[in-house]
């Protein structure tokens, strides 16, 4: 089965906004991503695991609200107690982590087909994320998620970075062409290019 983008059909490569006269490393860049394994790993309430035997591309489950355990190919965020969101872009981890977490004590959803994933980066990405989320901003860090609304609609963001800001916005497909029009119209005023 292909993959089809959910943003297909809006995302388009190109300068926006207030980019001119502007060093293009002053712009912000907004770019979907694509391909990439979109695990939601839930423990049950009655397991009795311990999430310290386990390990996914050597990586442990971190228990800790807001916190995301990462190497170079694969993140987990944090979503909720004994919640998971694991992206990667190694699609046969599904494999490794359907063995490791047994079916009676976790439920293992694959998600990347009903994601979209915008990637916004810059020194004003966290204005953009201002303009449309309650949330203070101020107080996120590198290596942490949330789960809030842009302008009504329900996304997770992952700090991947704070210096130059960078982080990836997760929503359902069926609100990503909405999504990215929040997003790309709150970065009018900054001007952005689209990769």
């Amino acid at each position: 089965m292909n993959l089809i983008s959910p943003l297909a059909n809006i995302h388009s490569k190109g300068q926006f906004g207030d980019y001119k006269d502007k060093n293009e490393r002053e712009l912000l860049k907004i770019s979907e991503l694509k391909n990439l394994l979109i695990i939601q790993i839930v423990q049950y309430k009655n397991s009795q695991v311990s999430l310290e035997n386990i390990s996914i591309d050597n990586l442990n489950f971190n228990n800790e609200p807001l916190k995301v355990t990462s190497n170079s190919d694969t993140r987990i965020l944090w979503n909720g107690p004994k919640n998971w969101l694991l992206v990667s872009s190694k699609k046969d981890l599904i494999n490794n982590l359907l063995n490791v977490c047994n079916e009676s004590d976790f439920a293992v959803t694959d998600l990347s087909h009903s994601k979209a994933i915008i990637e916004l980066e810059g020194k004003n990405t966290r204005e953009v994320l201002k303009k449309g989320c309650p949330f203070n901003f101020n107080t996120l860090e590198k290596n942490n998620s949330i789960n809030s609304t842009y302008n009504g609609i329900a996304f997770t963001i992952d700090m991947l970075d704070t210096n130059p800001e960078k982080v990836r916005l997760f929503t359902l497909r069926s609100f990503g062409e909405s999504f990215y029009h929040s997003i790309t119209d709150a970065s009018l005023e900054f001007g952005f290019k689209t990769i």
